[in-house]
């Protein structure tokens, strides 16, 4: 074998290997993980690091006695966005709870809290 063909060889595996323990991580939230905002958003908007399959990714949104507060039906925008709506929210403190598989077929799930001030 070849210096080329070997060096070609490895860099394929280097590369097959980086693409198959990809996940979808949470890279950012709207309202942001952990924060207090003084007025009640219309939606809580997830960025992921890859793209999503939209019919296997969902979100809720709960209240502290973990009633749910969202309008359902969360929905997939740019690929790698998960966004759902909220009902109007009165001040406290909100769950959000999140699981998604990304287009590589891996799941992650994770949560987080935001408080609407008082």
């Amino acid at each position: 074998m070849t210096i080329r063909k070997l060096l070609a060889s490895v860099l394929a595996l280097v590369a097959l290997s980086a693409g198959a323990h990809a996940h979808a991580m949470l890279d950012h939230a709207s309202p942001l993980v952990g924060s207090t905002v003084a007025a009640a958003p219309r939606a809580v908007a997830l960025t992921f690091t890859e793209k999503l399959e939209p019919a296997f990714s969902t979100v809720r949104v709960e209240n502290a006695s973990g009633a749910r507060v969202d309008q359902g039906k969360a929905q997939v925008d740019r690929g790698n966005v998960l966004r759902i709506g909220l009902k109007p929210l009165p001040p406290g403190s909100y769950r959000v709870i999140w699981k998604v598989l990304s287009v590589d077929t891996h799941t992650t799930e994770g949560n987080f809290s935001f408080t609407v001030g008082q």
